[in-house]
């Protein structure tokens, strides 16, 4: 292994171990504490958006640190990419085709979103996926913005770190395409497994179908993914508030 290898790999894990890597470990810690309570696993919750304080514009200031810092991590894969001599442009983190960026992504949400929902509604049968209550925010004015903005903050991090950055780099170490496409999928599954097995299956599926799109198409484009992210985000996190209460029943969500 070439001095460029080694120190490739430790750019890797040192990125990882900031971002998405440390949420894959806390979640595995995580899984672990719920299958061990005395509760079984179906009949757990967890909150994936709250409030961070009872006074109101404390908790705005705290959502908007959150996001912003939660997005450091990324700029450093873009900022280590570019250093390795390749822009953002390279793994298509531009705006030079927004049309066309905008019906892949829309593509890809639905084909994500609709066999996602019946899987959540499976698992929660099963018992194998605790309930998620997408947000508990206080009711105020900037709730549904501060909602769009995580949203596009976990779009932005997972798909420029998961499969931009990652997949890049991989590439670099030559990887096989299968191994790639593997570890990329792999990693988005774990760090959703505080929410159960059946999300884990969920996310490793959309792992595949994601970073399989970009890798298959020459000069993959994150910003399709970005935009596929952004709508199951936003409809994950805030649409569920315009649905009937017995389509709210029957898939489980409160």
């Amino acid at each position: 292994m070439s001095a460029s290898e080694r120190w490739t790999r430790r750019e890797i894990v040192i990125v990882l171990a900031l971002s998405l890597g440390q949420s894959a470990v806390y979640s595995i810690v995580s899984l672990v504490a719920r299958l061990t309570a005395p509760t079984a696993l179906g009949d757990q919750s967890t909150t994936i958006n709250s409030s961070m304080s009872d006074r109101p514009w404390l908790d705005l200031t705290y959502q908007l640190l959150a996001i912003g810092f939660a997005l450091v991590p990324m700029l450093l894969a873009l900022y280590l990419l570019g250093v390795a001599g390749r822009a953002p442009r390279a793994i298509g983190f531009d705006l030079t085709r927004p049309w066309r960026d905008a019906w892949h992504g829309v593509g890809l949400a639905a084909l994500i979103g609709v066999p996602g929902i019946g899987l959540y509604v499976l698992g929660r049968a099963l018992g194998i996926t605790v309930e998620i209550q997408a947000a508990t925010l206080n009711a105020l004015w900037w709730t549904m913005p501060i909602l769009i903005l995580r949203a596009v903050m976990n779009a932005l991090l997972e798909e420029v770190i998961v499969v931009g950055y990652l997949t890049t780099r991989l590439r670099d170490l030559r990887w096989s395409t299968p191994a790639i496409l593997l570890a990329s999928s792999l990693l988005r599954g774990t760090y959703h497994l505080y929410q159960g097995i059946g999300p884990f299956i969920g996310n490793v599926a959309m792992g595949l179908i994601f970073t399989g799109y970009f890798l298959w198409r020459k000069g993959g484009r994150i910003m399709p993914l970005v935009v596929a992210h952004t709508i199951l985000d936003v409809v994950a996190f805030a649409g569920y508030q315009f649905l009937p209460d017995s389509w709210l029943a029957a898939l489980g969500i409160s």
